[in-house]
């Protein structure tokens, strides 16, 4: 037999030999480059505010209000929130597996144990340890891939908030624009109702044939008919807020007849000019990074589980017997066994999970480097509407202005008989769509300044990841 400072040589020697063997992991970060400008122009000039806290910088306190009751209550938000608790736990016992294991024991017996043998009670009580020596770096490997994966749920969180936010404010300026183009109708159908009297009147004395009266109602009632339309859409509309906020209907009502009448312009936010910056901001394009990290680890520790596994025990002991008055005390310690686990044969099942985690990471790759991509085309498709809308405003504007004063100049021609009813109907018409083109317009650009918001990752600082909150029992 060998002496025990050679077989503690041996087994020391054995164990630096193995160190050496450490897993090759494929990159944890991959190159996904961006162009180095935005095709697109930026949409501001001069001083602008930070993406962080755009909704409350937007002079619309309701808005942000209903932005925070969503988020209370949408369901994804819950649910990507639940995943970070899971990731945190398993954050947590990924560390846990570097460390040492111990756990304590404590036994109490009386009784006879052998024939003609006095009553004897024994009492022990020992700690076991339990270490698995990583040294291949398997463990380390999990442990990295479960710190990635919660900081990708995190990022995740972060995403579901900046969704239900901008699903908000979109139907929020859904319902503002829908208020304002019922204003409209209604003054349109009180205007059409009010030629339809007066051309009643002149068909009753004689001065208007009945086919032009009947024309003035026609076009009164179809008047009347877009108001009760557009009353409907909103209601949808109001509908729709109920949902995301989970507020009553009458009390989100009661909010929003105290809103301001005025149409809410989004307040413009600083874009950075070179798009790999801006992207470093968006949660989704995070977490899709992290999901490389992580699937880099995994292949590192199913490369792993093909080596040899090194594990180390010990324990400590203390045992009081007594019997007949008589006490004895014992005191034991080990240390070891030192385990070597040596895989021989498992039918290819190790190299067939090595197998698949490689392709998982390609796979990982090839998505975070789509995700790059979709996120840029987000950002140049938003930037393209903002500027598209920002060019028509002002002709939008002239074809307002000018159709509201062919509209008021045909209407004096025509209250003078000068002018004919289908005359004043074609200048009621233009009117009507040119205000309403213009409401439109309005609206666009605000959902445009929403979809650069999502597109910008909604304030999402990757250096400063906030923790979210504990879910609640």
């Amino acid at each position: 037999m060998k002496p025990l400072h050679t077989r503690t040589l041996w087994a020391a020697s054995l164990a630096l030999a193995l160190g050496g063997c450490s897993i090759i992991m494929p990159p944890p970060t991959v190159d996904a480059i961006p162009a180095p400008q935005w095709q697109a122009p930026l949409p501001h000039q001069g001083a602008v505010g930070s993406l962080a806290q755009w909704w409350q910088k937007q002079g619309d306190p309701l808005l942000a209000e209903l932005i925070e009751a969503a988020q209370a209550v949408s369901p994804t938000v819950a649910q990507a929130l639940s995943r970070v608790e899971s990731a945190r736990a398993q954050r947590t016992a990924a560390s846990a597996a570097l460390l040492p294991q111990v756990s304590a024991g404590a036994s109490l017996s009386r009784g006879v144990s052998q024939p003609d043998v006095p009553v004897a009670t024994s009492q022990t009580v020992g700690l076991q340890a339990s270490w698995e020596l990583d040294l291949v770096g398997a463990n380390r490997a999990v442990s990295k891939a479960a710190d990635a994966q919660f900081q990708g749920t995190q990022a995740q969180w972060h995403d579901a908030r900046v969704s239900v936010a901008a699903e908000v404010a979109t139907s929020y300026y859904s319902l503002s624009a829908c208020r304002h183009l019922l204003v409209l109708a209604r003054k349109d159908a009180a205007s059409r109702q009010e030629t339809a009297r007066l051309t009643g009147l002149n068909a009753n004395a004689g001065f208007a044939a009945p086919s032009v009266a009947a024309l003035a109602r026609a076009s009164a009632a179809d008047g009347a008919s877009r108001v009760t339309q557009q009353q409907a859409a909103c209601d949808l509309d109001t509908k729709a807020l109920v949902a995301l906020t989970g507020l009553a209907e009458p009390d989100l009502r009661q909010k929003l007849a105290s809103a301001p009448a005025a149409i809410a312009q989004a307040a413009p936010f600083s874009i950075a000019s070179v798009p790999a910056q801006t992207l470093a901001q968006r949660p989704d394009v995070f977490a899709a990074e992290r999901d490389v990290v992580v699937a880099s680890a995994q292949v590192g520790s199913a490369r792993a589980q093909r080596y040899p596994r090194l594990t180390l025990g010990g324990s400590v002991g203390a045992l009081r017997y007594s019997s007949m008055g008589r006490e004895s005390n014992l005191e034991t310690w080990s240390f070891g066994p030192l385990a070597l686990t040596l895989p021989v044969f498992d039918a290819g099942q190790r190299k067939a999970n090595v197998v698949a985690a490689e392709a998982a990471y390609v796979q990982s790759v090839a998505s975070y480097r789509a995700k790059v991509r979709q996120a840029v085309r987000e950002v140049e498709e938003a930037l393209v509407n903002l500027q598209s809308t920002d060019a028509r405003k002002q002709d939008t504007a002239v074809a307002t202005a000018g159709y509201a004063e062919s509209l008021a100049a045909t209407q004096a021609r025509y209250g003078q008989g000068l002018a004919s009813l289908v005359e004043l109907e074609d200048a009621r018409r233009n009117a009507l769509a040119a205000e309403s083109a213009q409401l439109g317009l309005v609206l666009e650009r605000n959902r445009a300044w929403v979809s650069l918001y999502r597109a910008l990752g909604g304030g999402f600082e990757p250096e400063r990841l906030s923790e979210p909150p504990a879910v609640s029992p």
